[in-house]
């Protein structure tokens, strides 16, 4: 489902994220990235999402190559993923409802059958009587939650998520894995970047280990 094949990412100044990072993903697998502040975790999901493009090398998404997607496809590739990144750019100023709304509104879809989908996925995550609030009402664990209503209100076969429980405590952070545990359950891909010795040990995934870049064997 997902294949990367000898991919280097520099920055400019010539810094190296990433150096030959080779790897598949089969369909339904759960991943783990892991690694220290700066190995490359948070650049190789967005090459994924080609929100990055590699410097050279090629990354295979479901059959398509990102790597040198055109910027025309690009809503066609993310309808396939769920994005879930650290800066969880939650809109303040529209509701609980309407943030988890705006990817279905941006693909077209029907307002009624939109509507059953954001409360669908808000139910997903504990959030549908919160539906009217304002998010600045809610707290870091109900916000993370929130964003992953969002990530998921388009039925994504593929999920990225960065580090999604780094900044939460022990029972939040169980919370937000048993959610994504729901969703491998039901056959979707997840790759999730995290530190935590402790999830890794709870939630059973192939690791992915990187250091300065580079995977480890």
């Amino acid at each position: 489902m997902i294949q990367f094949s000898q991919i280097c990412k520099r920055y400019p100044g010539g810094y190296e994220a990433l150096k030959n990072v080779s790897f598949e993903v089969a369909e339904g697998e759960m991943i783990f990235l892991t690694g220290h502040s700066g190995a490359g975790k948070s650049t190789l999901l967005k090459l994924i999402a080609a929100i990055e493009r590699p410097s050279s090398g090629s990354i295979v998404v479901k059959g398509q190559n990102v790597s040198s997607i055109q910027s025309g496809a690009l809503p066609y590739l993310r309808r396939n993923l769920g994005l879930i990144f650290q800066d969880h750019k939650i809109l303040f100023d529209r509701s609980v409802f309407d943030n988890v709304m705006l990817p279905l509104r941006i693909c077209g879809f029907d307002h009624r059958e939109s509507a059953k989908r954001v409360r669908a996925a808000l139910d997903k995550v504990g959030l549908l009587k919160r539906e009217k609030n304002s998010p600045i009402s809610l707290s870091g664990g109900e916000q993370q939650r929130l964003c992953i209503a969002r990530a998921i209100v388009n039925r994504p076969s593929i999920l990225l998520a960065d580090e999604p429980t780094g900044n939460l405590d022990v029972d939040y952070a169980n919370d937000i894995m048993s959610i994504f545990k729901s969703f491998h359950q039901v056959g979707v891909t997840l790759l999730i970047s995290s530190h935590d010795e402790s999830i890794l040990r709870q939630f059973k995934g192939r690791v992915l280990a990187l250091k300065n870049g580079e995977l480890c064997p």
